[in-house]
């Protein structure tokens, strides 16, 4: 079982991305902890709001979102009853058991998994602790469940479609040690064109490198320090100097694959191309968050760069397939930070939702007494989600306005 936990500072981008897999008919609604009476009659709203009614007792608390998947190996034998028992003991034993949280089926590749939205302020307003979670809580549980339950053991293995090096985690290891392996491997496996395309690949696994101030000695002498990242991209620890790195990581070194790397990248310049146009080929509209969420699920990671205003005015994608690196405008005019802004909207809303009508299947429903008291689904048959276009607009969610598909004429023009 390889578990993955990345946190954030919305719950919404999380349950529409689900929402909408379980709307295309590949992921199911599977698991509910601490949700009020038929969980499958809700609209995403309804959902969406029962998190941030929990979120609100401490709103002090910017990241309090946490999106959790769980992989399994395809010769795993799992049944529902089963796979109930693994979820429930994994969120039980990092300290997720009483939180309210909703558990999705994917159905879309060949590996069985699930995404897991749930916060992490409690009942009473408390914050549960998350930092270094992976570490700490979650490869504990993951080896516990794996021996229980007879999984296939994660280590020494990796799944399609994720990276194969393990991202940085700030006091799981050495600092050093972390630094160095994650750098080299970036280093001599991606292929990227530039400084800040190189920064970006490390960004996705919570390094970064910076040559500070540019009046600043280290600058002049073209010096490079490297850092891990927390989970809101602040520097923490002690940088490493890339001259203490074996690989020797320096500007001029990286310099000497840039012109290399960008031509060994151009044959995977139209797969990525198609990544992303079948992303917005599916959907009528769709959010910044959303967008992001569908590339990671397929390998592919969105670094978007803001200034110190918080305007965004770049864009770099890290394909974890194929290795390559690109910056926005490399792929075309349709593909640059500008282009994508103002093609992204206030809702995600696939294309088949604007024709479906609503259809409710009746399953098995549990009873909620209390907020801390646990219930969950049992194995449910695909349900639809258009009551998230139809039904009336809750906190924080905007009624949908439907737009003619600019965004996908647009990207044919620039094929």
């Amino acid at each position: 079982m390889v578990a993955k936990i990345v946190s954030g500072k919305s719950i919404r981008g999380i349950l529409i991305y689900n929402e909408n897999k379980v709307e295309k008919g590949e992921a199911i609604l599977f698991m509910a902890s601490a949700f009020a009476g038929d969980i499958d009659r809700l609209s995403l709203a309804q959902k969406a709001e029962r998190f941030n009614k929990r979120t609100m007792l401490n709103p002090s608390v910017k990241t309090n979102a946490l999106h959790i998947t769980l992989n399994f190996h395809p010769s795993d034998q799992l049944d529902s009853e089963k796979l109930q028992c693994i979820v429930s003991a994994y969120m039980e034993q990092i300290g997720f058991g009483e939180q309210p949280f909703l558990v999705y089926l994917h159905e879309d590749t060949h590996h069985p998994h699930v995404h897991i939205a749930t916060t992490n302020i409690r009942s009473d307003g408390s914050r549960i602790d998350i930092h270094g979670i992976g570490y700490r809580l979650s490869e504990q549980a993951r080896k516990s469940i794996e021996q229980k339950y007879d999984l296939t053991v994660a280590e020494g293995r990796s799944l399609d479609n994720f990276p194969k090096i393990k991202p940085a985690v700030y006091g799981e290891g050495p600092t050093k040690k972390t630094i160095s392996n994650i750098v080299t491997a970036v280093m001599k496996q991606y292929r990227y064109s530039s400084f800040p395309e190189f920064n970006a690949a490390l960004k996705a696994f919570n390094i970064t490198t910076d040559r500070g101030a540019e009046d600043s000695v280290m600058y002049q002498k073209r010096g490079l320090i490297y850092s891990i990242l927390d989970d809101n991209d602040n520097k923490v620890g002690i940088p490493l100097k890339a001259s203490a790195i074996y690989a020797k990581p320096t500007l001029d070194n990286l310099e000497k694959r840039f012109d290399k790397n960008t031509k060994d990248r151009k044959v995977f310049r139209e797969e990525l191309r198609d990544k992303i146009d079948g992303v917005f080929n599916g959907y009528q509209s769709i959010t910044r968050t959303g967008f992001e969420l569908a590339l990671q699920e397929i390998g592919v990671t969105a670094d978007f760069r803001r200034n110190e205003q918080g305007r965004i005015y770049g864009v770099t994608f890290i394909d974890h397939g194929t290795k390559s690196v690109f910056n926005g405008s490399d792929l075309g005019k349709a593909y640059s930070a500008a282009a994508l802004t103002r093609a992204f909207g206030e809702r995600d809303i696939l294309v088949a939702q604007l024709d479906k009508t609503l259809e409710k299947t009746p399953g098995k429903h549990f009873t909620y007494k209390d907020s801390t008291e646990k219930s969950h689904l049992e194995m449910t048959q695909k349900t639809g989600y258009l009551d998230m276009v139809l039904s009336r607009s809750d906190q924080g969610f905007m009624q949908p306005t439907i737009k003619k598909k600019k965004r996908r004429k647009k990207l044919q023009q620039n094929l």
